[in-house]
């Protein structure tokens, strides 16, 4: 502790946060207030394109960003810490609309008020985790959890369905990506 308390006065902040290796977003009320290139370069636009934009721009659907900004919540409320894996959207560019595997991690500034303002980061897992099927939103929900390892019953808790309908859209998973069981699904989703 001391030794970083030594080095502050020399640290230029605002150049970490623009060469950080991952991409960091400031936000307030899941707005951008700021971001890096690093998020620039991800989502295929400027930082005068995102900046006071609402997140949803970089969601494949408006029902994604509203079913995980309610879900981000109790586990913001309770840890003050999220992270998952997730597909997102290229904003802008020449890829405008792909969709690319991201891995989202978040700290919320005021637990009572998650939303109110927090510190994000966002990295690509595209080149390890490319999107090769059309998927729908709850199918992206579901194959996400099923990377992370989660059961039926799990994913249901977590998506407030029944684990019923969670192995309806595992097995509608399993049609699209040709695989025999759910350890070869996830084995497939994580190669692409």
């Amino acid at each position: 502790m001391k030794m970083v308390q030594a080095f502050a006065p020399h640290i230029d902040y605002q150049l970490a946060f623009e060469m950080a290796p991952v991409g960091l977003v400031l936000s307030r009320n899941r707005s951008i207030v700021d971001c890096n290139q690093h998020v620039c370069d991800m989502f295929g636009a400027s930082r005068e394109q995102l900046v006071g934009q609402s997140f949803l721009v970089l969601y494949p659907s408006a029902a994604e960003y509203e079913r995980i900004g309610a879900r981000m919540i109790p586990i913001l409320n309770a840890k003050g810490l999220y992270a998952d894996d997730r597909i997102m959207k290229r904003a802008d560019g020449r890829n405008k609309g792909e969709t690319f595997w991201c891995h989202v991690t978040g700290r919320a500034l005021n637990r009572e008020a998650p939303h109110e303002s927090g510190i994000w980061t966002f990295e690509d897992l595209s080149a390890r985790r490319p999107v090769t099927a059309d998927l729908t939103a709850r199918e992206r929900e579901v194959a996400a959890h099923l990377m992370d390892g989660l059961t039926s019953k799990e994913i249901g808790r977590a998506l407030v369905i029944s684990h019923r309908t969670v192995e309806i859209y595992r097995a509608r998973l399993m049609r699209k990506y040709k695989a025999s069981t759910t350890a070869d699904l996830v084995h497939r989703l994580m190669a692409g």
